[in-house]
């Protein structure tokens, strides 16, 4: 039964956790992610699943900081 499911291409997710980005880089990114994990993975595109979490900066810490007060 395990067998079966490894080898199955089940809908693989790939999420990517972000600032805000415009509609454009968002199409962007999911041809290109899609596209490359297609390409590694030998599962056919269209089974793959992309979700593209926004987070404003004010969200986001590096460091220890808060990313809008590393952002000049």
């Amino acid at each position: 039964m395990l067998l079966t499911f490894l080898q199955e291409d089940s809908m693989p997710v790939i999420t990517l956790t972000i600032s805000p980005r415009s509609p454009e880089v968002k199409e962007q990114l999911i041809a290109k992610l899609t596209e490359t994990a297609a390409d590694v993975t030998g599962i056919a595109a269209e089974k793959f699943i992309v979700v593209i979490d926004e987070n404003p900066v004010d969200n986001i810490g590096v460091g220890g900081v808060p990313l809008h007060k590393l952002i000049p």
